[in-house]
């Protein structure tokens, strides 16, 4: 399972001189990523790799992580994440972009752009009501629940409420070009979140599929 983690720094678009044809690509900052410690099936009941990402200085991490790191033999990081899967990475490695190729299916987790409180228009696609003379259900939810039977709102039911800010992972998508030197990643369309987000880039593997 190839992974790595990486800050979104935004979109632009990749001109193809030969074809004529437009790609619009997310360009994210990834890795290096060096190994912290690794889990295996035997010992803890999954497959599973730690990475660091974002190094910082030691005055901006607690003494806690500081040793937990330096025991691993990495230096002062901000972010620690666990990717799921089997891998054959060992504790001291470091993960690169040169990890991906052209072409691999990806999928990519992230925090999605919070929109605050939003109706049930916006966050639902609900339609509005009849804009008549005389009408006041113009953008209301409408019914939400029988008064007598069973006299109470089901759990679940799709209302207004906070919108967006949530982990959202884009499946689907592909690597079109990858920069070592810069240590970027270009994938082909749209990634969760917003510019300078941190995002999960992991292998998209069909399971039961051929």
């Amino acid at each position: 399972m190839k992974g790595i983690v990486g800050r979104k720094l935004g979109m632009t678009q990749i001109f193809d001189e030969e074809t004529g044809s437009v790609t619009p690509v997310t360009v994210i900052q990834a890795g290096p990523c060096p190994v912290v410690s690794v889990r295996s099936a035997d010992a803890d009941g999954y497959d599973a790799v730690q990475l660091a990402f974002d190094e910082v200085p030691e005055r901006k991490l607690s003494r806690p992580k500081l040793g937990y790191l330096k025991k691993a033999g990495v230096g002062p990081h901000r972010r620690l994440i666990e990717i799921r899967g089997p891998h054959e990475l060992t504790p001291g490695e470091t993960v690169t972009v040169e990890s991906f190729e052209p072409g691999d299916k990806i999928k990519v987790s992230g925090i999605s752009i919070g929109k605050g409180f939003a109706g049930t228009i916006k966050r639902h696609n609900f339609s509005r009501g009849p804009v008549s003379h005389g009408s006041h259900n113009v953008r209301a939810p409408g019914s939400i629940g029988a008064s007598a039977t069973p006299s109470r709102v089901f759990k679940g039911m799709k209302m207004a409420g906070q919108m967006g800010a949530k982990r959202i992972t884009q499946v689907g998508l592909r690597v079109h070009s990858v920069d070592p030197e810069e240590n970027l990643l270009l994938v082909k369309g749209a990634v969760p979140g917003p510019k300078n987000a941190i995002v999960e880039i992991r292998e998209e593997v069909k399971h039961g599929r051929s």
